[in-house]
């Protein structure tokens, strides 16, 4: 019995001597952040519903819903918590968690839904799992790494895509140039026919002097359309193809982005007209900083549809404002399941903020499974902004905008007819919006911020009442958003 528990106390002391020298090997990394916070305000509608091309707000917003013209209030928490297994330098590993709490109190089980009174909610989202490695160099005198597994998508967030799916990501380092070719599958439907969705792309940027200079082009070959389509009534084939800067002039920092997409929408029904769809947009922004000062102007124009060739979803056999088939889609869009939509913050109102998960925006319209015109398509806007860092721990700034539309023979959010209580109105001003961003470093690594922001309501922003039969302003949309964020 003695030689029993000799021997195995030798055997698990080679298991515990066998486990340190491989630990040795593992650099076990984790990061991420917990943040809290609260969203209060009027008429700033939340995640919208109505995820089309034009008039894209929630019915719950518009004349007549619960939360029109009502002041809403809600807390919220979002939790990342990020693993990387780095073995050595050529190999490692990534394991990404996410938990979210919309509104704290919530009911229900599942995703989103962490806020539930009494906890014990199944919460845990897998956000990332994927494995990076150098490869062998072939003959090739340049560094090639590849990423394996559910990862980022991630091209221009604030303009074009980010979203996570499977997929196998490239990186060629011919300085000084990277080219990183890219593959996703966006869907595998039924595995005995060809309906699934697949995404080929090719991003190269490199650096010249201060500036970085980058190009992309990316190809959604959709045989399902749209993705969430158990019997595909519809395939597509998009382009979007691109350009950026980013970089210093002296003191002063530009980014320059121009983005255009192309595409088409064909029916698997005979006799159904295909939907054709062509636009652009672009993004000015420049920054100066002077002392403890920060001077900026953004500018950024995105095409809108035409609403009398175009139905607001842009499907082949919808029809138009005009009763006329949807032929034609000349507003930028994104591509499906992109979360551009919540990334462009250049506002706090209507383009939304980063400052809270449940993209809260008048003119936010993403969509998961199809495209769409995303926060800016149909809308252009002009922005001063300045900031003051009055104390090592606090930063204010102020910021104003001018946002404009762009969709033709109809508005791009709001829902306003003609005298004969039929025709779409046509406006050009959505509305001027300021904002107060207060910012403060309790910790080195615990920061607070609580943004105010008010907007004034334009011609572009009346709805129509079906009830009343008349166009209804709504009341000045304003919000107050804080967010408590610990980062590790």
């Amino acid at each position: 019995m003695k030689k029993l528990a000799v021997v195995s106390l030798f055997g698990l002391l080679i298991m515990a001597f066998t486990a340190t020298v491989y630990a040795q090997k593992l650099e076990f990394k984790a990061s991420g952040f917990i943040e809290s916070g609260n969203d209060w305000g009027r008429n700033m509608t939340t995640g919208n519903a109505a995820a089309g091309l034009y008039q894209t707000v929630s019915s719950t917003y518009l004349p007549g819903g619960a939360a029109y013209d009502e002041t809403n209030a809600w807390m919220r928490t979002r939790a990342r918590l990020k693993f990387d297994a780095v073995m050595e330098k050529n190999l490692s590993g990534t394991i990404f968690f996410e938990m979210d709490s919309t509104r704290w109190g919530e009911t229900g089980d599942g995703r989103n839904k962490i806020g539930y009174f009494a906890g014990d909610r199944a919460g845990l989202e897998i956000k990332n799992v994927f494995v990076d490695f150098g490869l062998p160099y072939f003959g090739i005198e340049a560094p090639m790494t590849m990423r394996v597994g559910l990862q980022p998508l991630n091209i221009r967030p604030n303009m074009f895509v980010l979203t996570d799916g499977m997929g196998i990501t490239g990186g060629i380092k011919a300085d000084p140039v990277t080219i990183a070719p890219l593959w996703f599958k966006a869907l595998e439907n039924k595995d005995y026919a060809s309906d699934d969705a697949d995404v080929y792309g090719l991003h190269v940027f490199g650096k010249v002097d201060t500036f970085t200079l980058g190009g992309y082009g990316l190809y959604y070959n959709m045989n399902t359309y749209p993705l969430a389509d158990v019997t595909p009534t519809n395939r597509a084939d998009f382009w979007w193809i691109g350009a950026y800067l980013d970089g210093k002039a002296g003191p002063v920092s530009l980014n320059f982005d121009l983005i255009h997409d192309t595409g088409k929408v064909e029916s698997r029904t005979a006799g159904v007209r295909d939907v054709d769809y062509r636009g652009w947009a672009t993004r000015f922004k420049i920054d100066y900083p002077w002392e403890k000062f920060n001077f900026g102007m953004v500018c950024m124009y995105a095409t809108g549809a035409d609403a009398r060739k175009t139905s607001s979803t842009g499907l082949p056999g919808s029809l138009t404002s005009t009763g006329a088939a949807s032929t034609k889609v000349s507003s930028y869009v994104m591509p499906p399941a992109s979360e551009a939509f919540a990334v462009f913050t250049e506002g706090h109102v209507f383009y939304g903020t980063g400052l809270d998960q449940t993209s809260t925006g008048i003119g936010i319209a993403g969509n998961y499974t199809s495209v769409s015109r995303g926060t800016i398509g149909g809308t252009w806007m002009a922005k001063l902004y300045s900031s003051y860092k009055a104390t090592p721990w606090y930063k204010v700034t102020l910021q104003g905008l001018y946002i404009g539309d762009t969709t033709k023979n109809g508005n791009t959010v709001g829902t306003a007819r003609k005298a004969d209580g039929t025709t779409l109105r046509n406006d050009k001003t959505i509305g001027w919006e300021f904002d107060l961003i207060n910012e403060f470093e309790i910790y080195k690594n615990l920061k607070y911020t609580i943004a105010a922001g008010f907007m004034t309501v334009g011609d572009g922003l009346e709805y129509w009442d079906s009830a009343a039969r008349r166009n209804d302003k709504p009341k000045t949309p304003w919000s107050i958003i804080s967010q408590l964020m610990y980062t590790f």
